[in-house]
């Protein structure tokens, strides 16, 4: 299943309904499970706020997930497809054309 890390910050309007974070967090991690993956959160320091590793079936589904959680308004987004070690290794190790 395809992983993605994803990055984001704080929008002026997120910031001001922090408390409400918690919330959107269970209301994204049911829409990533609704897709059939698994989600974790971390809050961060630094230059993003938070950090998310996101494993879904398939690329258009995370797209689908972070349109809406960008459209609420209160977090922008970075995110980058990610390999494991061990995908990684099989493509690194195989023959290229």
């Amino acid at each position: 299943m395809p992983n993605f890390i994803v990055l984001g910050n704080w929008t002026d309007q997120g910031i001001r309904n922090v408390q409400s974070a918690p919330r959107r967090v269970k209301q994204t991690r049911s829409m990533v499970e609704k897709a059939g993956g698994k989600m974790q959160l971390f809050y961060t320091m630094g230059k993003y706020d938070l950090a998310m590793m996101i494993e879904v079936p398939n690329d258009d589904d995370v797209m689908a997930i972070l349109l809406c959680v960008g459209s609420m308004g209160n977090i922008r987004t970075t995110t980058m497809k990610a390999w494991t070690e061990e995908e990684g290794a099989k493509l690194l190790e195989a023959p290229h054309p």
